[in-house]
């Protein structure tokens, strides 16, 4: 109850793909871009698009779908949005619930200045327009899970409003097929979280904690289908949605479902779907083509809410009881589309591998600890990172943070290749060495391993003409323009060396020795 919620609202947006026939369409109706009710204290962020394109066949008619999404985010804050109960994941059930989470008669809910802090930085991030001054309303319904009967959110006048966020996705198999989309953020708004409603199916009761409705990120889409340059179609709702794999699945399978109804002769309804993910599918929960009133109305016991920026702070006001835009602005992080770009401009690196470096937490910074600590170019740490570290780490289904392998020690390692004491083979055979076991450092294991590159110059002058004399065969075929030859006297030379010796330089004493 009460806890410190964003609610994100965002337009639909609308991709064309191939119908399945061509029948008529039928249940024209609310579109999908309209923004639903929501849950229960969060911030909703809205309708962002998942695109599938298909070319349609001969005699098909197109469709366009359009989708809305309602993100509901937790604020990461010590205590509620309206009440001082602490905020614990997985506390016991009605540990966290003060007398106004309990609605006991004559409380009054106090606002979380961390929490209106938050919603102006998401703000900020998602480009939206910042309101200096929000209302908040209350919105009436009868469910176990708030027991005031009422939700606190901000109905007519949120916190932020018209944004947009910019993202990429792979269109192809390769991180290098990337497109660039944009999706609009309709709003950002305060809003009280719920209970968390437990079913005791055992016993046929329902229990009630008023700690929170427990989970992070919650998602509702708004799917509807239509032929271009027709109406929007009839939008059904999936409530509760907690991945973003259930989230793609879910939406995927609601427009091929809303097709197919229309296809066949059928109509949809305006309701409200549930995703099974055992079943791939949506269920029915409820309809809403005769959903209750919310019955809107001002929150009586709050004021409107006021931001400032630097040029509009009352004078002598307190810092304490003021927020200031321009203030909280400076203390946004660094964006990763920013991170992105200048990791392209610092190191040379390809777009797709900066984007790899910031999908997965902790990479990024484990690459730049490595860049402080090595010599190695910026190129060959971003090589070992996303191929071998990383890769190491996907076999092991590992977290950055539960790698044995430090930065230090793959720092140490890049250092060793990079001036030749060892082969890039010996590399990864130390690197597999220093994932296997702790309380050694490369050198340590290049050393007891006798893994170092052959520096005697003479003696390997020495061994290869040896090598040659004792295969005329071999030689003639590297003579006659048999390209596979050489390879055969560096693998030879590479044995007689115990591998110690750089297949690189190997190859530039053999040509020479064989043009003299």
């Amino acid at each position: 109850m009460a806890t410190p919620m964003l609610r994100w609202c965002c337009p639909g947006r609308r991709w064309i793909f191939a119908g399945i026939g061509g029948g008529s369409r039928h249940g024209r109706g609310v579109p999908t871009g309209s923004t639903s009710s929501g849950k229960k204290g969060q911030s909703s962020v809205a309708q962002q698009p998942l695109i599938t394109a298909q070319k349609p066949r001969k005699g098909e008619r197109e469709w366009a779908a359009v989708v809305g999404l309602e993100i509901h985010a937790q604020i990461a804050s010590n205590s509620k949005l309206f009440s001082g109960s602490q905020v614990d994941f997985a506390a016991p059930p009605n540990s966290l619930v003060s007398f106004f989470d309990a609605s006991l008669p004559g409380t009054l809910p106090v606002l979380n200045r961390r929490c209106v802090e938050a919603a102006v930085m998401t703000g900020l991030a998602l480009d939206c327009h910042i309101n200096r001054k929000s209302l908040f309303d209350r919105k009436h319904y009868f469910y176990a899970d708030l027991p005031a009967g009422y939700q606190i959110t901000q109905q007519r006048l949120p916190i932020a409003v018209n944004g947009s966020l910019a993202y990429s996705v792979c269109v192809g198999k390769r991180w290098s097929q990337m497109v660039t989309r944009t999706v609009g953020v309709k709003q950002i708004q305060l809003e009280q979280d719920s209970g968390k409603s437990l079913h005791d199916n055992l016993r046929s009761q329902t229990l009630i904690d008023l700690n929170r409705a427990e989970g992070q990120l919650r998602v509702d889409a708004n799917i509807s289908v239509h032929h271009p340059g027709e109406p929007l179609g009839v939008r059904t709702e999936v409530k509760n949605l907690n991945s973003a794999r259930f989230l793609a699945k879910a939406i995927d399978y609601e427009i091929q479902r809303q097709i197919s109804e229309l296809e066949n002769g059928g109509k949809i309804l305006n309701e409200t779907r549930s995703f099974d993910y055992k079943l791939g599918c949506t269920v029915p929960m409820r309809d809403k083509e005769g959903k209750q009133d919310y019955r809107f109305m001002p929150e009586p016991n709050l004021p409107p809410l006021l931001l400032y920026d630097s040029g509009s702070l009352p004078t002598g006001a307190d810092p304490q009881q003021v927020i200031d835009i321009d203030q909280l602005r400076e203390r946004l992080p660094e964006l990763p589309r920013v991170t992105r770009e200048k990791l392209v401009r610092q190191y040379g690196m390809l777009p797709e591998h900066s984007f790899a470096l910031l999908n997965e937490v902790g990479l990024l910074e484990f690459f730049q600890n490595v860049i402080k600590e090595t010599r190695a170019e910026p190129k060959k740490v971003t090589s070992w990172v996303l191929n071998t570290f990383l890769g190491f780490l996907k076999q092991q289904n590992l977290a950055v943070s539960e790698s044995p392998v430090t930065p230090s020690a793959l720092a140490e390692l890049l250092d060793l290749l990079d001036r030749k004491a060892i082969s890039s083979s010996a590399a990864k055979q130390v690197f597999e060495e220093l994932w296997r076991s702790k309380g050694k450092t490369p050198a340590q294991m290049v050393a007891e391993k006798k893994l170092e590159l052959m520096q005697d110059a003479e003696a390997l002058e020495q061994l290869c003409r040896s090598m040659l004399e004792a295969h005329p065969q071999v030689v003639t075929d590297v003579k006659k323009g048999n390209p596979r030859a050489i390879n055969k006297l560096i693998g030879l030379v590479r044995r007689a060396t115990l591998g110690r010796a750089d297949p690189t330089v190997i190859k530039e004493v053999l040509e020479r020795q064989l043009s003299s």
